[in-house]
């Protein structure tokens, strides 16, 4: 799905505490616009249908990770298989294995 700005969305897919996109951005997307775009439109579109009783909006940061283009259509079926693949991993356990998987320090205080 072409988007307007330079964006194609590949596969958007989620579980109850976070969702996962797969994307090709144009290099004049700026990527933390684009996340305060989707939730923003979102934030809006869940308190006026009230979806979620217990949504209280999203949490202030995010993660984003860059894999090679010949990888896409792995990322597909794991975006898309979310609700299987939570069945063995936390949220929590997900994203330090990314982290470490990409090379990125972190500090286990700013972890969710």
């Amino acid at each position: 799905m072409h988007l307007a700005g330079g964006i194609h969305l590949y596969r958007i897919n989620g579980v109850e505490d976070h969702i996962h996109i797969v994307t090709h951005l144009h290099p004049t997307v700026a990527l933390a616009n684009l996340v305060k775009d989707i939730k923003l439109a979102s934030d809006d579109f869940l308190k006026c249908e009230k979806l979620f009783s217990y949504y209280n909006g999203w949490q202030e940061g995010y993660g984003a990770f860059t894999y090679a283009f010949k990888d896409k259509d792995k990322l597909i079926e794991y975006v898309k298989n979310q609700q299987t693949h939570h069945r063995k991993k936390t949220f929590r356990e997900e994203f330090v294995g990314l982290l470490e998987e990409h090379g990125i320090e972190f500090d286990e205080k700013y972890l969710l």
